[in-house]
């Protein structure tokens, strides 16, 4: 039922989504969805907190097996920086479709209070295990934030989303006189300003 609805939101959106597009797509009965959920916001919500659960487990994953390029020549590398953030796509097989499915839930919790709650505590708890897990880094190659860590996540993060929203709109992000993509350069900039040495 989650992955058809993973799709279907995916391709819709939560308003054009029905639930029988749901239950068409999973094999199931409108009985057996109700059996589970009462309505498309909760299995919406349901969805998120599988992601968040993915997203620790790949956090945790990726920290534990980071390589020992994250500093190169004493600075932080942004590709190490940038794999760390990749976790914020669980669906690494489709980008594309985790960026819609994040647009759609941020637009959601925006419009109803109800999904706006729990959407902004499961934010709060990847945000801070993601902070935690930057600044361990760092600090094993004795580096720090140059600013508190949740502005500095939350900034890391915005960059990240933004690139992954302006990937989805453009029919192709290329590479120009060999350039980086918007996103990469941004996010490259905003990790020299906000890491520096620990002494």
């Amino acid at each position: 039922m989650l992955d058809a609805a993973y799709t279907v939101f995916a391709q819709h959106g939560i308003r054009g989504a029905s639930i029988e597009a749901v239950c068409e797509a999973a094999g199931f009965t409108r009985g057996a969805f109700y059996s589970n959920f009462s309505s498309k916001e909760e299995l919406f919500l349901a969805l998120a907190e599988r992601a968040m659960r993915r997203q620790l487990v790949a956090l945790e994953s990726i920290t534990k097996n980071l390589e020992p390029e994250v500093v190169r020549c004493g600075a932080v590398n942004p590709d190490a920086i940038s794999t760390i953030l990749s976790v914020m796509t669980p669906d690494a097989g489709d980008a594309r479709q985790w960026t819609l499915m994040r647009a759609e839930l941020e637009l959601l919790a925006m419009r109803d209070p109800e999904v706006g709650r729990p959407f902004l505590a499961q934010e709060q708890m990847i945000r801070t295990e993601l902070g935690s897990a930057i600044e361990g880094i760092l600090d094993d190659f004795g580096l720090r934030f140059t600013i508190d860590q949740r502005t500095a996540v939350d900034l890391l993060l915005g960059a990240y989303e933004s690139s992954a929203r302006v990937a989805v709109t453009a029919s192709q992000v290329q590479e120009e006189d060999g350039d980086a993509v918007p996103g990469t350069a941004v996010l490259s900039q905003l990790v020299n300003l906000l890491v520096t040495t620990a002494d």
